[in-house]
């Protein structure tokens, strides 16, 4: 455990170290995520914290590598293919950020990168199922796995709306899933805790703990797609290694409450992104149903909700938090406790958050509200400009409509 945890320290810090650079680098490429009508910010905001987390996640892995108790595992060709997926989807998410690519050209990108990591043996070959359910073909094993990582690093992407929202739900549901790997390793391999998926998961949460100082709000930098769709491709490409690697034989062995834990490969990865998932479901029906393109924006994303309900930017996010533990490690439980006993205290944690959510919180008293955290009076009690506008502001209109759309309760 020790090891892990370093790991983890070296990637927090050389990430919250690096991030400054990264910041310097937006800047100078003109990576600007500037204010449109659909934002929360106010303010132009450099958008390339993806080549910061790159890095932080880069020099943890060679450092792990040099580790007597990790250099087997960080030597294995699988780390090559989800590092090198990063690499790609890292470069394409910068070109996006300054160029602004189209959606084809993005899913092509993401497609390369999820195949490099497929042809560096980070493949879904089976799934642990009762009585074991083998992928039947090497051609619909690299469609499953493509899909997986693709579908990841989008719904990652989807709910990257607010500050410190993305790299928080990451980071939480992270360390549900590094918990859950660490305890199947030390029960497969009680003479070996190195695991490829507890290093990588390890990394993945360290990194995202770097990067949430200089992210959470009032932000002084975003992920963007450079780093958004790279912690998505990190975090399935851990699932990934523990879900294909897991021997369906071995569920033959067991019987009745035994098996339980064996699908919780299958069941956590999809409650640590619930929410991203939920987000980009909603989001691609909705906007289908509109006649619209997939992809096309709009102000209808689980965050933009929580503010109409009247939270501040901050309580919206940590209440997001909320959900992504409660359902992260609700998943994780089973592992450990019978399932009567977690059922309940995962009802019990759903009713906590529901009234967090839809309580009185949201319209009463000033806990979490944002002029707390930035030192200034919020955007919802800004006073009125001024009759007439500075010169110097040449799209006063779209201004004052982002400053209304950042105001916690209004739609």
């Amino acid at each position: 455990m020790r090891a892990y945890l370093l790991v983890m320290l070296i990637a927090a810090a050389v990430t919250y170290l690096a991030t400054p650079g990264a910041r310097w680098v937006a800047t100078r490429t003109n990576a600007i995520s500037a204010v449109r009508a659909r934002d929360v910010h106010v303010l132009p905001t450099p958008r390339l914290g993806g080549l910061a987390m790159l890095f932080g996640l880069v020099v943890a892995v060679l450092i792990a590598g040099q580790m007597p108790f990790l250099d087997g595992v960080a030597d294995e060709p699988q780390v090559l293919g989800i590092l090198g997926g990063a690499v790609i989807v890292c470069l394409l998410g910068w070109a996006d950020d300054v160029w602004d690519l189209d959606w084809m050209t993005k899913l092509a990108g993401q497609v390369l990168a999820a195949g490099f990591m497929a042809f560096n043996q980070v493949q879904l070959t089976s799934l642990p199922t009762p009585g074991g359910l083998t992928i039947p073909s090497a051609r619909l094993s690299l469609f499953v796995t493509i899909l997986v990582v693709v579908v990841a690093m989008n719904a990652v992407n989807f709910v990257d709306g607010l500050d410190g929202l993305a790299a928080g739900i990451v980071a939480i549901g992270g360390s549900a899933f590094f918990l859950y790997t660490y305890s199947l390793t030390t029960q497969a391999s009680p003479t070996d805790f190195s695991s490829l998926a507890a290093m990588m998961t390890a990394v993945l949460v360290g990194v995202c703990l770097g990067f949430l100082p200089h992210n959470f709000y009032p932000s002084h930098i975003f992920m963007g797609d450079s780093g958004s769709m790279v912690l998505g491709l990190v975090f399935a490409g851990a699932a990934i290694s523990v879900t294909g690697r897991i021997d369906p034989t071995i569920t033959d062995a067991l019987s009745g409450a035994q098996r339980a834990p064996l699908f919780i490969p299958l069941l956590l990865p999809l409650a640590v992104v619930v929410l991203p998932l939920l987000d980009m479901t909603m989001a691609v029906v909705r906007r289908l149903a509109a006649g619209k393109s997939p992809m096309a924006p709009d102000r209808m994303h689980l965050h933009h909700r929580m503010l109409a309900l009247g939270h501040s930017h901050r309580r919206a996010v940590l209440i997001l938090y909320v959900w992504t533990a409660v359902f992260a490690f609700g998943a994780a439980a089973f592992v450990r406790w019978r399932w009567q006993v977690v059922v309940v205290w995962l009802l019990v944690a759903i009713v906590v958050a529901l009234v967090l959510t839809l309580g009185p919180l949201r319209t009463r008293g000033r806990f979490l509200d944002d002029d707390v955290a930035s030192g200034a009076l919020p955007t919802a009690h800004m006073a009125a400009p001024p009759v007439v506008p500075p010169p110097s502001n040449p799209h006063p209109k779209e201004s004052d409509h982002d400053r209304t759309a950042s105001r916690p309760g209004q739609p």
